[in-house]
């Protein structure tokens, strides 16, 4: 897997010339400070972001200071987290998904602990509840998102399903990333396998193709130079008024705007999304397991929560948490989306990306 979740839409943010804060007590640093008893070390992917103010607020209320020790994309950080395993770089691992989730776990990497706070926290999201080797923090979800005017223009109703992508009015409109290396693609992929099952997602892909989707290598160059409703998309004169990305997209696109529209200017087919979870976990070996589990604590509760949706372009998994007005006014709420269980991607993840590859990218 190619980038995290979640986290192009932190990409949108920066593609439309925001910086979004990654957090206090440094970050991409050396790790050996773990041993100090007043600094806990997060090790995560490079999406990770958090309000300065929200974090200062755990080392007031622990005494803990938070270190980040960013590590590259989500499947590079857990990498070196396998290499390094029983002696870890940090205190808690923050980033590894549901499409990666059975890999860490079977490599033993972390330590079992019960957060305190996990009654709030959405059942449906507790993929490891009986052993809880991770905690969830938050989830996503990777759908299509379509040009609002260009549907408007051509009197189009948008797609609003899988099947619906087929249909000879959405030909040639559809831009997706390569599953074999970008996060998305992968996802939109493992959205089919849970529609059509594993072997009618080959004949699903044959349709598409045939109905003219086109495949890049990673969501920058699907959203920011393709698609046609994006703000990088209209400078480039995009095409392509179908892509996909997440269902966070739209509220990004008007947050990042200036002026700020009324509407967001892209839409989501809420019947083509996969559900990401994103978990953290208390890493075997820690040098710090008590600052480590008191920062597990804070991840799920409501300050963190609730911080998250305009740091990282997520939504929490604590259902106390309140959503931002922006997610709420400019998002979509996905009510029924697609997923598989961890276990099943982790066994036929490498041969669904190579039967797909054959099929469309060949």
């Amino acid at each position: 897997m190619n980038t995290t979740t979640k986290y192009a839409a932190t990409a949108l943010a920066a593609a439309l010339g925001v910086t979004v804060l990654a957090g206090c007590g440094g970050t991409d640093g050396d790790a050996s400070s773990s041993a100090d008893s007043k600094t806990v070390t997060l090790v995560s992917h490079d999406s990770f972001s958090a309000s300065k103010a929200v974090l200062e607020a755990f080392t007031k209320e622990t005494g803990y200071e938070v270190k980040v020790l960013k590590s590259g994309d989500a499947g590079a950080a857990l990498n070196q987290e396998i290499l390094t395993k029983g002696s870890p770089r940090g205190d808690v691992f923050f980033g590894v998904d549901n499409t990666l989730l059975s890999r860490a776990l079977d490599n033993g990497l972390f330590t079992p602990y019960e957060a305190k706070g996990l009654d709030r926290v959405a059942a449906d999201t507790q993929l490891d509840s009986a052993e809880h080797r991770v905690t969830p923090v938050d989830t996503g979800d990777i759908c299509v998102n379509y040009d609002k005017k260009y549907f408007a223009d051509k009197k189009l109703d948008p797609p609003q399903s899988f099947d619906d992508l087929l249909k000879p009015a959405y030909k040639n409109l559809l831009v997706t990333e390569n599953a074999a290396t970008s996060s998305p693609g992968l996802g939109f992929l493992l959205g089919t396998v849970a529609t059509y099952g594993e072997t009618g997602y080959q004949d699903y892909w044959k349709k598409l193709k045939d109905n003219g989707v086109k495949v890049v290598d990673g969501w920058e160059q699907a959203y920011n130079e393709e698609f046609s409703g994006s703000a990088g998309g209209r400078k480039t004169k995009a095409d392509r008024p179908l892509v996909v990305s997440y269902a966070s997209s739209p509220p990004v696109e008007v947050l990042y705007a200036e002026p700020q529209p009324t509407e967001a200017p892209t839409g989501v087919a809420t019947g083509t999304c996969f559900r990401q979870i994103e978990f953290a976990g208390l890493l075997d070996g820690a040098k710090n397991e008590a600052g480590g589990k008191a920062l597990l604590d804070f991840l799920i509760g409501k300050r963190f929560q609730e911080d998250m949706p305009l740091n990282m372009f997520v939504n929490p998994v604590a259902k106390d948490a309140k959503l931002p007005e922006l997610f709420t006014k400019f998002g979509e709420t996905v009510d029924e989306p697609t997923t598989v269980a961890p276990e099943k991607i982790a066994k036929n993840r490498e041969q669904w990306v190579q039967s797909w590859s054959s099929l469309v990218v060949k």
